[in-house]
């Protein structure tokens, strides 16, 4: 099986959401090519850069900087988006470990 070809056209990983990673839609990679930890770190980076990114734009609407209530509203929305997908991602993970555990062998 011939691995696709990574051009120019394809995003990086940096650009795609984590919910299209972590659902495998990674064009130009093959599946599995990344460990599953360091899909995880990359993700939790991510929304904590989000989070960062909504806290500045906060910072500089309160300072009376020049930047549009819209733009701040989106930038809030889509670090909570981000965070609630990393939670629900945390809790689908403590569920299978624990489902795991009371297995009895």
């Amino acid at each position: 099986m011939a691995m696709p070809s990574i051009n120019s056209n394809t995003p990086s990983r940096l650009d795609m959401p984590l919910s299209a990673r972590l659902a495998g839609k990674t064009p130009g990679l093959a599946v599995g090519s990344t460990d599953f930890s360091s899909l995880l770190t990359q993700g939790i980076g991510e929304v904590n850069s989000l989070q960062g990114q909504a806290n500045q734009a906060v910072n500089e609407m309160l300072s009376g900087g020049d930047v549009q209530p819209a733009e701040v509203y989106t930038s809030i929305q889509k670090a909570d988006m981000a965070f609630r997908m990393l939670l629900q991602v945390r809790n689908k993970l403590m569920q299978a470990y624990e489902e795991v555990n009371s297995i009895r062998i």
